[in-house]
Formats: C-alpha cells, sequence, structure tokens
C-alpha cells in the first residue's frame, strides 16, 4: 500500500481550520484551508503551519512532510494583503513568526524532506514556498514567479535570494526584475520543480515521490538533508546575511510613495504611475 492510499490520521495543529494537518503512514500532509482567499497566508496559516513543521520535526514517525493548498485554483497568493495592512503578519509578539518566517515555512529549516504539491498558480508567496521546499511537484496549469516589482515592492520571502541559486542566474533575474510568470513547463525545464501532472494526479505524484524517499533509513535521509542545506541547529548560517539584506531593503521599500502607489493601484485595478520614490 503506498502512503497515499493509507487511512490518514487527522492532527489537531494549531485548532484554527486554517491549516489541516494529515498523517498518512510515515508522511505527514499540510494544507492551507483558505480557498476562498486563495489560500492567501494569514497569522492564522502563519502558526499552523509552523506548527505542523515543528510537529513532524518531533514525531519519530513522520518521515516526510507535503504542503499544498486546498481546491483547484491557488497553491498560495502570497501574503493576504487585509491581514498585512492590519499589521497582523509583522506585529506578532510571539517570537517563532519571526524565526519561522513568512507562512510559518521560508525560514523554518527540518531535517525531515519537505515537497511541494503546487496545485495552482504560485505567485509571489507561493513560489517562495517552492523555492523552500527540498522538491516540488506542480499541476500542469501551475505558474510561479516574483511579481511583486509590478506592485512597488519586493519579493521579501526569500524569492530575491533564491531564485537565482535553484535556476539559471540570468533566467532568475529576468523573472525578478520583470515581474513575469514561468508557466507549468518551464519551471520544469528550469528545474524548479521536480514534476508537472495533471491535476488530478498530484497528491498522488507528490505521495509517490515521498515514497521513493520513505524506502530509505530516516535517520540517514534527515542527515543527508541538513548536510546539503547547510542546516545547523534548524538555521542556515549561510543565508543570515541574505536574509539580513532582504529586511532592511524591504522596509525601505515599504516607505516608499511608490509602494504606496502600486498597492492602490492593485485595488484600484488600475495601471501604477511610478514616481521613483
Amino acid at each position: 500500500m503506498s502512503s497515499y492510499t493509507e487511512p490518514g490520521t487527522f492532527i489537531d495543529i494549531a485548532g484554527n481550520g486554517a491549516v489541516t494537518a494529515d498523517q498518512r503512514g510515515h508522511v505527514l500532509l499540510v494544507t492551507i484551508n483558505r480557498p476562498e482567499a486563495r489560500n492567501a497566508v494569514n497569522l492564522d496559516v502563519t502558526f499552523g503551519i509552523g506548527e505542523a513543521l515543528d510537529h513532524a520535526e518531533a514525531d519519530h514517525t513522520v518521515w516526510a512532510v507535503i504542503i499544498t493548498g486546498a481546491g483547484d485554483k491557488a497553491f498560495c497568493a502570497g501574503a493576504d494583503l487585509k491581514a498585512a495592512a492590519r499589521g497582523e503578519l509583522t506585529d506578532v509578539a510571539d517570537p517563532r513568526a519571526a524565526r519561522w518566517g513568512f507562512a510559518g515555512y521560508v525560514a523554518h529549516h527540518i531535517s525531515k524532506p519537505t515537497i511541494a504539491a503546487v496545485n495552482g498558480f504560485a505567485l509571489g508567496g507561493g513560489t517562495e514556498l517552492t523555492l523552500a521546499s527540498d522538491l516540488a511537484v506542480a499541476v500542469d496549469t501551475a505558474s510561479f514567479g516574483l511579481p511583486e516589482v509590478k506592485r512597488g515592492i519586493v519579493a521579501g520571502a526569500g524569492g530575491a535570494f533564491r531564485l537565482p541559486r535553484q535556476i539559471p542566474r540570468k533566467v532568475a533575474m529576468e523573472a525578478i526584475l520583470t515581474g513575469d510568470p514561468i508557466p507549468a513547463q518551464r519551471a520544469l525545464e528550469l528545474g524548479l520543480v521536480n514534476k508537472v501532472v495533471p491535476a488530478e494526479s498530484l497528491l498522488e505524484e507528490a505521495f509517490a515521490l515521498a515514497d521513493r524517499i520513505l524506502v530509505n533509513a530516516p535517520l540517514a535521509v534527515q542527515s543527508a538533508k541538513r548536510i546539503a542545506q547547510g542546516i545547523d541547529e534548524q538555521a542556515v548560517p549561510a543565508e543570515a546575511d541574505d536574509w539580513a539584506r532582504s529586511a532592511r531593503d524591504a522596509a525601505g521599500i515599504m516607505s516608499s510613495e511608490d509602494s504606496t502607489e502600486g498597492m492602490r493601484a492593485f485595488a484600484e485595478k488600475r495601471a501604477p504611475v511610478w514616481q521613483g520614490k
């Protein structure tokens, strides 16, 4: 029996419903459960995913994690703009949110292999979740990219420095500077994802990929991941300067007039008028 067809065990992670966790065999399936909001990230999602990963790391029966989105439209649309406007994603007293990074995921380095099952468009934060995953399977209608510059902001959740390290630099710079999307098949050719499949096969293929990992010794797999990813004490020291630079630059951009104009134009569904200030 594959992990995909094994009976699932629901695990109450955060109790807020925004994220569900279902253990099938040795695989923990984590689902962003906000399809009505295109699985955008708010505080409930951040703590739901973050606590799910902590659970996976601590539970010796979990050997791999799959993260996906509910519904068939979006994997993750990035930050919930309404929540962000309220300061919900930045003014958080719980220090875990800062340590885990965007969505409780992008800087949350666990030893268990992670697989993104990208069930729809994954622009912005969705691409950053994919970049933070060890492996990825995507539906053939998925699209990736970092469109933040079109809104007067920057990809501050790791996308701006991780994309050039995971696909050819010139191609990555084109995506970052133009904000144009990358179709699923092109993402496969570039190595951004491992496999592209029809929507009805997505989870089955993600679990099949996990099963290929599960036949190996779990402690050896976890050690191999830590070495390959440079993980020490659930952190990647080599990325420390990247995160500091990203936070510093993003803070400056967010206080610019162009940033305000970009968000206003997006809300008003019109082309922005940039001032370069």
